[in-house]
């Protein structure tokens, strides 16, 4: 029975044998009890001495293998293709593995300080999404709720991006679950003490450790700043304090700092990679540059010393970072991540006396700082910078397999592959063997990265062996030597094939793409659509998204745009044709629509391929509504642009006015069209103009008023009238808004650039013609002089009167000056037209944006528009003209222009819905002394959507605040003798 229970079957019969001689024994002289203690004392003994002799057996197995798995490393040394070809089985069958449940897993960003919509976060997911993850956001690892709610301790995820500002917390997590063997975190742990640390210098420059040590580096390279653009004092002092020679010739000029990017994949071992783009800035430069490592030093040193400054620069940083390793392995706080990686920015600077550099500056904040155009040239390159780290680090998941539950191996499995069994015939460490063919994984395919370390052969320097012995140290000893040996090997072997295949390409240059030697653009899309405030896009940006939109506060009066193709040889227009490709945009209130057109140019007709469409809407100023009690606040110009140094900006309380009862009694309507004014809105408070109602914002002339006509009054004055308009677009919407008073609606509308004329107005009793001037897109040869442009429209207005019946209206944003003025006396004088009315428009804000591709008035060149205005008007007054001063009334309120590239439209045509006629509406021009809520000196015009007593088939509208104010004068202006009869409306 015993046998039964404790023993198997072939034990039992040795045992068996021994009871019968115990047996024996028994029947000679041995009493019961004494027999039994026997039989247990040799039981126990028997299975110690068997169970030894297993453990030596199996022992002696395991150390056979070892030496087996030794001596097979030897001759993968010799034979790197054996090695990287059970690399490759062995990385063939996890992926059929892994890919039966999924081959990704769950990537989260914790974005601390960065917004969710910020570009670098869309980067990253966007990125991470292709290559095959699930993506999670939050800004702290504690808010995560993918993380706060994991049930295996931390394991669900896959990847971890740490973001500015959210590094202490990731650092937390990490400590609190060491992450997997294959888990990803963008944060080195070993690194936090060395770069990471809040103030002070490296630990490393004063270990006792490195006593002895000198390395190329300057204590203030390790302080921490907050910000990538603060850049350290000390650093820029140091830097230039560096001797500088002028022995070499001007092509070996390498007085220069050069901020190298480093990919570290792992740590221990360690492993890192350049990459091939740098950005440099030379002592001759005042701005950065991004170009190629191996371009700028053969550039500036030649091709044999162009290679030996890229291994001294090698050598500088595998010291640095293998110093910062030593000195911070045995700390507890920093567990070690397998497959956690760290982007880094080493600043290097050169002299002319050496080649090797000196670091002045190490951040591990990704930024292209001090390039020319930082929003744009600085956003792409790092995003490209970007892209690399991520397509290296995260090979695209090809898999169509159903969900995995968990990113990692089993216990069991471990065990398996602990046991040399299945594809891991190296006889690694599970975790070693992980890192091992994701290092085969970089090297087969490096992208613009080239390796750092390890190099191999190993320098001989004494430093570089210590250094290099005391970081390889670390759990599981005895097979650091051979991995090490393993990495160094596959560097060597892929650095020859990769030498190799270059050689090849370049004896084979018709193994290219053909369609890439003759530049066609064969991937007709946008990678990226950049734009200066950011924008949020809706939808968010996707190549294959066509229209998008976006809205931009009242503040936001320019949008610069940048669009980056797929293909290089795919060429980006803006709006047209021969439009930029890049551009300030000025964004009016409103809607405003740009076009993208992706064209192929290849040919001798370019090509449109395709057609991107962006839609912004800015917003009205911000608004309260008026209330019960307030205060009027009057204003004469913006602050954030002074076209009158001699006058105040921004809101002020209105200046000591008579009482309401004195005005009231010695009204007075105005005698010209440039009476001094002001815009007068209520507000709850003059210091601050988000209290305002600016729904009830209206133009204020100082001490008279403007009289407003009805439109029965407006009708009657316009009677058996011909108005005759020249000018720009400005002056069109002033003759469009003329043509809506006087008919209630607008029932035809042109962007006319060319001479036309109405003759469907006031049931047929009122003409209006219009000629544009200038037309300032033909070549100069062939533009008509202002002369023929005004004969032109007399003579398509004809029959006309000399009489003030006839009106001709000439102005326009900036054009017209005294050389006008007299042109129009000539030729009235000469077509006998004299006595006719003149109503000169003066000047207008425009051109003040910074828009490419027009003119752009600085500030001064604004301020001086103030006094050619004036001049305007005073000559115009003086040849018996009525004038209507435009520029005093937009430079107040010039943030509110609608489309238009010059920013100087301040009214837009659009078709309504429904062909109805335009309503009743407020009508904001006051006179003074108006104080109530709706002062009793505010006149009333046509109202929206009042219904007309007939239907036509298509109605317009003129809308425009600013452009209603000055158009509603010039009605005042021509209708004069109506309203000083008394014969307008008052309320």
């Amino acid at each position: 029975m015993v046998c039964v229970l404790t023993l198997s079957s072939n034990v039992c019969a040795e045992v068996g044998m021994l009871f019968r001689g115990i047996w024996a024994l028994r029947r000679r002289c041995c009493t019961g009890p004494l027999l039994l203690l026997g039989i247990a004392v040799g039981l126990f003994y028997h299975t110690v001495t068997m169970h030894r002799d297993r453990t030596e057996f199996k022992s002696s197995q395991r150390d056979q293998k070892n030496k087996s798995a030794v001596f097979d490393y030897k001759l993968l040394l010799k034979n790197p293709e054996k090695l990287v070809s059970l690399l490759e089985a062995s990385q063939t069958d996890s992926f059929v593995h892994h890919s039966k449940r999924r081959c990704a897993g769950k990537a989260i960003i914790l974005t601390g300080q960065h917004a969710p919509t910020d570009t670098e976060v869309q980067l990253y997911q966007r990125v991470l999404q292709q290559q095959g993850y699930r993506v999670d956001q939050a800004r702290y690892a504690e808010t995560s709720a993918s993380l706060r709610q994991d049930r295996r301790d931390g394991r669900d995820w896959s990847v971890l991006i740490c973001l500015k500002g959210s590094e202490k917390s990731c650092l937390r997590k990490i400590n609190f679950a060491h992450p997997q063997h294959r888990q990803r975190v963008n944060i080195i742990p070993a690194f936090a003490g060395a770069f990471l640390d809040m103030g002070g210098v490296c630990r490393f420059l004063t270990d006792s450790q490195l006593s002895g040590v000198t390395l190329p580096i300057l204590p203030s390279s390790c302080s921490f700043s907050t910000s990538p653009q603060e850049g350290t004092p000390n650093a820029a002092e140091d830097e230039g304090r560096q001797p500088i020679t002028h022995s070499r010739s001007d092509n070996q000029d390498l007085n220069a700092t050069v901020n190298v990017y480093l990919l570290v994949t792992s740590a221990t071992p360690l492993t890192a990679f350049v990459h091939r783009t740098a950005l440099v800035k030379t002592h001759l430069d005042k701005t950065s540059h991004a170009t190629e490592l191996q371009v700028f030093f053969r550039e500036r040193l030649g091709p044999d010393l162009s290679h030996q400054a890229i291994e001294h620069m090698n050598h500088v940083i595998s010291d640095i970072l293998k110093a910062a390793l030593l000195t911070t392995k045995k700390s507890s706080s920093s567990p070690r991540c397998l497959l956690c990686f760290q982007l880094m920015i080493f600043s290097l600077h050169y002299n002319n006396s050496s080649l090797h550099p000196v670091v002045v500056k190490l951040q591990t904040d990704l930024h292209f700082d001090r390039m020319k155009d930082l929003h744009f040239d600085g956003q792409i390159a790092k995003e490209y910078m970007l892209e690399d780290v991520l397509k290296l680090l995260f090979p695209a998941c090809n898999s169509e397999a159903v969900e995995l539950s968990l990113p990692f191996r089993t216990q069991e499995e471990n065990q398996k592959y602990g046991d040399c069994e299945g594809p891991n015939s190296l006889c690694l460490p599970p975790d070693e063997m992980h890192l091992l063919r994701q290092f085969n994984q970089h090297l087969k395919r490096p992208g613009p990265f080239q390796l750092l370390y390890p190099i191999s052969p190993l320098p001989d320097d004494l430093h570089h062996d210590l250094i290099q012995t005391e970081s390889l140290s670390a759990q599981d000893y005895g097979w650091r030597p051979a991995l090490m040996a393993l990495l160094q090997e596959l560097s060597l072997y892929y650095t020859r094939k990769h030498q190799t295949e270059s050689l090849d390409n370049t004896k084979s240059p018709e193994a290219s793409d053909p369609l890439s030697r003759k530049g066609r653009c064969v991937d007709p899309h946008l990678r990226q659509l950049y734009t200066d405030p950011p924008l949020v896009l809706m939808p968010a940006f996707n190549a294959l998204e066509k229209e998008y939109r976006a809205e931009v506060p009242f503040d936001v009066i320019t949008v610069r745009i940048r669009p980056e193709p797929v293909s290089p040889h795919c060429h980006i227009h803006l709006d047209e044709h021969r439009g930029p490709r890049m551009t300030n945009y000025p964004v009016g209130l409103g809607n405003s629509r740009i076009n993208i057109l992706v064209m192929d140019e290849s040919e001798a007709e370019p090509v449109v391929m395709t057609i991107y469409t962006l839609h912004i809407y800015r917003e009205s100023r911000p608004s309260l509504p008026m209330f019960d009690e307030y205060v009027l606040c009057s204003f004469v110009q913006d602050c954030g642009l002074v076209v009158r140094p001699d006058q105040p900006c921004g809101l002020e309380p209105i200046p000591g006015t008579r009482s309401s009862e004195e005005a009231q009694a010695s009204p007075r309507p105005c005698l010209s069209g440039d009476e001094p004014g002001r815009w007068v809105v209520p507000c709850l408070s003059c210091s601050d103009n988000r209290t305002c109602d600016w729904r009830e914002v209206a133009w204020q002339p100082d001490s008279c008023y403007h009289p407003l006509l009805d439109q029965s009054q407006l009708q009657t004055c316009m009677m058996d009238r011909k108005v005759l308009f020249i000018g720009d677009s400005t002056n069109r919407g002033m003759m469009y808004y003329l043509m809506e008073r006087v008919n209630t609606t607008l029932e035809d509308w042109d962007k006319a650039h060319d001479t036309i004329v109405y003759h469907n107005l006031n049931q047929g009793r009122t003409i209006v013609s219009y000629s544009y001037y200038p037309q300032f897109w033909l070549p100069k040869a062939q533009r008509p002089t202002f002369q023929r442009a005004l004969q032109q429209l007399l003579e398509r207005s004809q029959p006309l009167e000399n009489s003030p019946q006839t009106v001709l209206v000439a102005g326009g944003v900036q054009w017209l000056n005294l050389n006008h003025l007299k042109t129009i006396q000539q030729v009235l004088k000469r077509e006998g037209l004299e006595k006719i009315m003149v109503v000169v428009k003066s000047l207008g804000m425009g051109f003040h944006l910074p828009v490419d591709g027009i003119r752009s008035l600085p500030l001064n060149g604004v301020q001086e528009l103030y006094n050619v205005n004036a001049n305007i008007l005073e000559s115009a007054k003086h040849l018996g003209y009525e004038v209507i001063d435009t520029l005093s009334i937009t430079m107040g309120r010039y943030k509110e222009f609608l489309q238009g590239r010059c920013a100087c439209h301040f009214h837009e045509v659009y078709k309504l819905p429904f062909p109805t006629a335009a309503s009743q509406r407020k009508l904001k021009i006051l006179r003074l002394g108006g104080e109530s809520r709706k002062p009793t000196n505010e006149q009333t015009g046509p109202r929206e959507h009042e219904e007309p007593s007939f239907q036509p088939d298509v109605s317009y509208h003129v809308k425009g605040p600013v452009n209603a104010v000055y158009s509603e004068i010039l009605l005042s202006r021509i209708c004069v003798n109506h309203a000083v009869n008394g014969t307008i409306r008052q309320q």
